[in-house]
């Protein structure tokens, strides 16, 4: 879908700055199908015009030409106080393809690119590509990732880095912060076309309703309770949950210093420059939530055309608090499929958490432990389960298998049935941090192997795939550690 407000108060015209002696990084088919791009026996596009057009080189490819491209303004809240305006820093939206938008980032600087170069640099880029199609495949709401250019051409950021762009797409780009802006600058008009053009592209169930702008909050605070409920059911971290980070269709975007747990802490903190840990694991719903009043706040005057001011605050107000309730009841039947109860029984969340604090105690895996649970039965004892051994507190978990295998019991599902069930969803491949600074290490050496690699084994995350078993193992201890920034 085109990004169709124009105006200086809304985007500027942003021609891509070209890079030096472009060249393929990565590439996703699965992405290009979306594009209907023709692809070539290697899995490349055939027209060599796309290497230049991705790179920011070009604005054509064949017949297709891409005549207007542009960065978008937006504001926002980061790291909970008001960070004024922002925008596409480093972000070009080259147009519309196949009702997707077409992004490029790193390619060179735009109007809000402030203080910075607009560049992004191979390590960023390779881990935004592979998490983006990561989350894809484990059926978790995203931006996707078309490809990664990469080029000699220098970048300075802690240390001299290679230069890279980044190709995403996804439906639309617009997030909190675009309603944040125009609120901000108290542009009414704005703010009505920017949530008319949602409605009727991506929420048109809301446009026939009573209240058409409160029915649009309700159904963006919906779909980002249920995002976040989601990452937490597969151990994933954010890291940089800015209200300009927030898509307003509850996709995840803004891949930076991201990461998957490995052994279990529930305050972790993937994000080293998050000192105070505002954007822990645990955290993620509480901040969401916090996001979700940043629009509520940003979307008032839009009431304020039906309602009057108290009014339009008690229906903003009443509606915030359906989020808890709806990430709760997103979280609680996430978990319950995970340890493959169907039924629905109150002292399941009590199961859960005890298990999540032994896990927290113990610093056990996540990923694993999951996975490994499947193959618990019905008759088994606490004592011949293996994954007890990953517990320091044996009494503890001996206990909590028991009344988890007491649990099962009640089921109405076979042993197979029930671990068929619990292997669709609980991943045993997640992009681990060791994992992509492996594939890192080995792009900045000019060999591609290990991002193919990867792409094969995270588009299929729920798979065995015994010859691969090693990428499914926790990180080895001198790897557990590694930090990631905001520029990653």
């Amino acid at each position: 879908m085109p990004f169709t407000l124009r105006g200086d108060d809304v985007c500027q015209p942003t021609p891509p700055t070209p890079i030096s002696n472009p060249y393929w990084v990565a590439f996703s088919a699965s992405a290009a199908k979306l594009l209907q791009l023709e692809l070539g026996p290697i899995g490349l596009p055939n027209d060599p015009d796309w290497l230049e057009l991705l790179a920011g080189n070009q604005l054509n490819a064949g017949e297709l030409t891409f005549s207007s491209p542009i960065s978008t303004v937006y504001s926002g809240h980061q790291f909970g106080s008001w960070a004024g305006q922002l925008g596409d820093g480093r972000a070009i939206l080259l147009g519309d393809m196949n009702q997707l938008e077409l992004q490029l980032k790193g390619a060179g600087k735009t109007h809000y690119s402030r203080m910075g170069d607009g560049r992004a640099v191979l390590r960023s880029s390779i881990r935004e590509f592979l998490c983006s199609e990561a989350m894809h495949a484990l059926g978790i709401p995203t931006s996707r990732a078309l490809s990664v250019v990469g080029s000699k051409q220098r970048v300075i950021r802690e240390t001299l880095e290679t230069a890279a762009v980044c190709s995403r797409i996804a439906p639309s780009f617009i997030r909190v912060g675009h309603f944040e802006h125009f609120a901000s600058l108290q542009n009414a008009v704005r703010l009505k076309e920017l949530a008319d053009l949602l409605m009727n592209e991506f929420y048109p169930e809301c446009l026939n309703t009573k209240d058409p702008y409160l029915s649009l909050f309700k159904a963006i605070s919906t779909r980002n309770a249920k995002l976040v409920a989601q990452w937490q059911s597969v151990g994933f971290c954010h890291g940089v949950l800015n209200s300009d980070n927030i898509s307003a269709l509850g996709l995840t975007i803004d891949y930076g210093p991201f990461g998957f747990l490995d052994h279990f802490e529930i305050d972790h903190i993937c994000n080293h420059s998050d000192h105070g840990g505002r954007y822990a694991y645990h955290r993620q719903p509480q901040i969401m939530h916090w996001n979700m009043a940043c629009l509520a706040s940003a979307m008032l005057p839009l009431l304020e055309l039906e309602h009057s001011p108290e009014e339009s605050q008690a229906l903003l107000r009443s509606a915030l608090e359906e989020f808890p309730v709806t990430y709760a009841k997103e979280w609680q039947q996430a978990f319950r499929s995970k340890l493959g109860l169907q039924l629905e029984i109150e002292s399941d969340i009590k199961l859960i958490e005890r298990l999540l604090q032994a896990m927290h105690d113990s610093k056990v895996d996540f990923t694993t432990l999951f996975r490994q649970l499947s193959n618990t039965q019905k008759d088994s004892k606490p004592t011949d389960i293996t994954q007890r051994d990953e517990f320091l507190d044996r009494e503890s978990i001996d206990q909590w298998f028991a009344d988890y295998i007491h649990r099962l019991q009640s089921e109405v599902f076979s042993d197979e049935a029930r671990k068929a069930m619990m292997d669709k969803i609980n991943p045993k491949y997640i992009l681990r941090n060791h994992l992509a600074q492996a594939a890192i290490e080995k792009a900045q050496q000019d060999d591609f192997s290990e991002i193919e690699r990867l792409q094969l084994i995270l588009s299929k995350p729920f798979n065995e795939q015994e010859v691969f078993e090693n990428y499914a193992k926790p990180p080895p201890f001198d790897m557990q550690r590694i930090e990631v920034s905001c520029s990653s």
